[in-house]
């Protein structure tokens, strides 16, 4: 069988990393629109600098040919010292440099190719190779590639990682994301905005930073930055103006759910339920775990469209430094003592229950779920490394950077080297202003595929549809060739679905899909999937 992939990143890493196993031999190209395969586009270094962490250790994420610690510690000195880390300080919840986890995710490819062609199979790489469309015929599926040359496949699997579409004009100061040509432009001192305040942002914020100072170790582990950039200003602005929280310690593997066991999200799935039956679920989960905060937050009297405000009133009544401050001391204390928070831990280990009974809920109970709980549960597990909080704290006590709340409604003009917020009878002016809001769910209308793009709008899809494979479903044409594990546009339907978990998840889903089509009788196929 002859199977495309296209991008290398840790998607495409783990469905090869599945799929050599299979016991028929396999023809696998895999396609990479950037120069070197392996890396991924959050880890590579045209978006990402040593100042800029991953929010995710060694212990969570799925080894391939061996653990992100192990492999950390097969490291040089030399090599440990160039990401401003020390081999004494290695352990399996470190944070470490995006470009640290790029270097692991490429190694990771070349032993699985090796390990591939030692099992019989033929991998080959087409790098600095962009696929421009996507076709079909009787027989197979033809990739077209920009430089005009045609590949053709039984299957193909689709696993572009992120994508960040332009937003809005090209101007003078303005960047419509921080992946648009930040990382190699000077930003000289000047007021700078920033749309987010999530992990993306604070990229942003390091990515200027960077430029004119650095960061320095205090006795007591915290940080001052030093620098003489005196009329430099960084304002980092969001809806509510808050920050993210530090990561907080829980076991891991996760220890299962009382209430949202797998039987009851599965006979949710199969009966149309309203957004309170979920929200009936998740409340008695929270209580069960954490009968203190429960009472704290009046539970019992919240409904799903206030409980947002409730989780978030305490952290608006503060100061975002102060609340951050505070944050921080207290996940440090906890990571000390290996304590678990319960109330935080319910909520990181229910997000992707409640992820798989979106589809039962109607349209309005959608919307109405994505403006109040999507937000609590994108806040708790998006917390970013307490590195991340030592830089914005050190960087806010230096004067150079500070949070503003737009609330709902804001009004936005990019002007050439001049980009002005306004939110009721505030203004915000910027020299240099960069949209940093992360990863935003794409539609059909936005791949770069012609031809596939063309057939998904016919079928009526405005987001691909997919099935326990990813296999497309309903798509003249397409139907069993393409595993869709482009993950900007699965975000509609699955709204938690981002990161390298996600990536192993999707890839040993296409790559069990793909394996069955091979040799659906096999035994050693049922056997690895058990």
């Amino acid at each position: 069988m002859q199977i495309a992939i296209i991008g290398s990143g840790p998607t495409g890493a783990y469905v090869l990393s599945h799929l050599i196993q299979s016991p028929a031999p396999l023809r696998i190209v895999m396609f990479e629109k950037g120069e070197k395969a392996g890396i991924g586009m959050p880890y590579s270094p045209e978006c990402a600098s040593v100042a800029m962490l991953a929010n995710i250790a060694s212990i969570e994420i799925p080894p391939i040919c061996q653990t992100y610690l192990d492999w950390l510690k097969s490291r040089s000195d030399a090599q440990l010292a160039h990401y401003w880390m020390k081999r004494d300080e290695l352990h399996d919840r470190l944070f470490t440099p995006r470009l640290l986890l790029g270097e692991y995710f490429r190694d990771q490819l070349i032993q699985v190719t090796a390990m591939a062609w030692a099992n019989g199979h033929q991998v080959d790489f087409r790098e600095a190779t962009e696929v421009t469309d996507i076709q079909t015929d009787a027989q197979a599926v033809v990739l077209q590639t920009a430089s005009g040359a045609t590949e053709v496949f039984d299957k193909v699997v689709l696993a572009t990682g992120h994508d960040f579409q332009s937003r809005g004009t090209s101007k003078r100061g303005y960047f419509p994301n921080p992946w648009s040509g930040l990382i190699e432009e000077p930003i000289g001192e000047l007021d700078v905005g920033i749309l987010g305040t999530s992990l993306s942002a604070i990229d942003t914020v390091m990515a200027v930073a960077q430029q004119h100072g650095r960061f320095q170790r205090c006795a007591n582990g915290d940080l001052t930055y030093l620098t003489t950039a005196r009329s430099l200003s960084i304002t980092m602005m969001s809806r509510n103006g808050l920050l993210p929280e530090a990561d907080f310690y829980c076991p891991i593997p996760y220890a299962p759910l009382e209430v949202l066991t797998d039987e009851v999200v599965a006979a949710f799935t199969k009966t149309a339920r309203g957004l309170e039956s979920l929200y009936d679920l998740f409340t008695q989960e929270l209580s069960r775990a954490d009968p203190d905060y429960a009472e704290k937050l009046d539970l019992a009297a919240s409904s799903a469209d206030d409980f947002a405000d409730r989780y978030f009133a305490e952290r608006l009544a503060h100061d975002p430094f102060d609340w951050a401050r505070r944050n921080l001391a207290e996940v440090e204390e906890n990571k000390a003592k290996n304590l678990t928070v319960a109330w935080r831990y319910a909520i990181l280990r229910m997000h992707e229950k409640l992820q798989d009974m979106l589809p039962a809920l109607s349209e309005d109970d959608r919307a109405r779920f994505d403006a109040g709980l999507r937000r609590v549960f994108i806040d708790n597990y998006a917390a970013v490394p307490s590195e991340s909080i030592r830089r914005l704290l050190a960087l806010h006590d230096a004067g150079i950077l500070n949070v503003a709340a737009l609330g709902d409604e804001y009004e936005l003009t990019i002007g050439n080297g001049r980009s002005v917020v306004r939110e009721g009878n505030q203004s915000h002016c910027f020299d240099v202003f960069i949209d940093a809001r992360g990863q935003k769910p794409l539609t059909s209308i936005d791949l770069p595929f012609s031809t596939l793009r063309a057939a998904l709008l016919k079928a009526g899809q405005d987001y691909p549809q997919v099935d326990a494979a990813y296999r497309l479903i309903a798509v003249l044409g397409f139907e069993d060739r393409i595993a869709f594990g482009a993950i900007p546009y699965l975000m509609h339907d699955k709204p938690f679905v981002q990161g390298i978990t996600e990536s192993h998840e999707i890839g040993s889903a296409i790559a069990r899909g793909l394996l069955c089509d091979i040799d659906p009788g096999s035994r050693r196929i049922r056997r690895l999937w058990a």
